[in-house]
């Protein structure tokens, strides 16, 4: 059987509060979230601002994939949960400045959620780290 190195990721300045969950976890070459909010890693907070949500939460991705040792284009899935469908241009904005090219996007699903503490829009992901 072969054993494989499983660890814990982080974004920096971004938590689940008191959970004692982390961000994402690496195992093999494969990468999986948990939550990504949109909170600023710069207060560890959720703005109330829907663009800045969406930007922080496509950021903490690409954050948390690099710390993972991947890059954007290792994301293979992205889903997507929205309070409201008014989130929907916020994230297809933050969408198309990280995957331009139409040919080269990952997977994605929208799902509408009553997300809680003032999240409009939270994201998960898995991706396969060449």
């Amino acid at each position: 059987m072969t054993q494989r190195t499983k660890r814990s990721i982080e974004v920096p300045g971004v938590t689940h509060g008191n959970v004692p969950i982390p961000m994402g976890a690496r195992v093999g070459n494969m990468i999986f979230s948990s939550g990504i909010a949109g909170k600023d890693p710069a207060t560890d907070k959720v703005p109330e601002d829907p663009a800045a949500q969406a930007h922080f939460a496509f950021q903490n991705m690409a954050t948390l994939v690099a710390n993972g040792g991947g890059t954007l284009a290792d994301v293979a899935r992205v889903t997507v949960f929205i309070k409201d469908n008014s989130m929907r241009e916020h994230v297809n904005k933050s969408w198309l400045e990280l995957f331009p090219d139409p040919h080269d996007r990952p997977a994605r699903h929208t799902q509408l959620l009553d997300l809680a503490g003032g999240m409009l829009v939270q994201l998960e992901i898995v991706a396969v780290v060449q």
